[in-house]
């Protein structure tokens, strides 16, 4: 089960984002006092998966029950109940303006300034904005990139887990790997295989590692390689790709290659992608010199 506690400042977005997560199938319960967020909690999960995902949007509109957030929070954390924290936002100036237009009196601005309501509110919610997962600056924002925005956070976050990612290491003088969809050539990078000690060994192994992944130029590609498959795989992902095969090649297919396609497919499941690393050749120059 998935679930979204949306929060933040009045007038920031929040109905609007709740038409959103309906588009996407989530049950949506608004203006939820958090000392009920445990036993609705309980509710979702005896419903025996006929609800798999909420989002539960709870705000200063509850008045005094609102102070008890954290303490609902920590139960749910406690519970090891996975849910993530959303939180818009909007300057002043743009909230003012927004209440001016729609003549909506502010929760905590009755009988005062709007402003001054607008200010205590900031201050209430400070608490629960320092610990949320995703925080969306709704000021000037189209709504239609605010959609996305909450689209691209919790449709591409599911799709991401549908996507197979394969780094694949391999030597250039075997040929190049033929289901590759992008291939990486690392050849530029110093070689192992120079130096006496570390020619018998693998990208696997540690010397090996320490020597190819602590060279600056490895570094600088390391940054630019992954920053280009950040950008890349969102856009794979929105295109219905299930799996991607990602080739880094080097001469034998047995140090350099090895070592970054260890790190990159570390680096890729950190960011919370499936990521598995394969090495087609790292023993092939040892069997070719025992064949011979």
């Amino acid at each position: 089960m998935k679930i979204v506690i949306i929060t933040g400042m009045s007038g920031a977005g929040k109905s609007q984002a709740v038409k959103v997560f309906e588009d996407l199938g989530y049950y949506v319960v608004d203006n939820l006092p958090p000392n009920l967020l445990g036993k609705f909690i309980d509710v979702l999960t005896s419903a025996e998966g006929k609800i798999t995902d909420a989002a539960l949007v709870m705000d200063i509109r509850s008045g005094q029950f609102f102070h008890g957030i954290d303490e609902s929070i920590d139960d749910l954390a406690a519970k090891n109940i996975a849910f993530e924290i959303l939180f818009l936002d909007a300057e002043d100036e743009e909230i003012v303006t927004r209440f001016k237009e729609t003549r909506r009196v502010h929760p905590l601005s009755s009988r005062e300034r709007l402003l001054n309501g607008i200010q205590k509110e900031r201050e209430i919610l400070q608490p629960i904005k320092d610990r949320a997962d995703f925080i969306i600056d709704t000021t000037g924002l189209p709504l239609h990139k605010f959609q996305e925005k909450i689209k691209n956070r919790y449709v591409m976050q599911e799709a991401s887990e549908s996507l197979n990612i394969n780094v694949v290491s391999f030597g250039f003088k075997y040929g190049v790997p033929v289901d590759a969809d992008l291939i990486f050539d690392v050849r530029f990078i110093e070689n192992p295989f120079y130096i006496d000690e570390l020619r018998p060994l693998s990208g696997q192994d540690e010397p090996v590692r320490q020597f190819v992944l602590g060279n600056d130029v490895t570094k600088e590609f390391m940054t630019k390689v992954l920053d280009m498959l950040k950008f890349l795989i969102p856009h794979y992902i929105l295109e219905g790709k299930k799996q991607l095969i990602v080739g880094i090649g080097c001469t034998g297919g047995r140090h350099r290659s090895v070592a970054i396609t260890e790190e990159i497919t570390r680096q890729l499941r950190y960011q919370g992608f499936h990521a598995a690393s394969f090495h087609r050749d790292s023993e092939e120059d040892v069997a070719r010199k025992h064949r011979l």
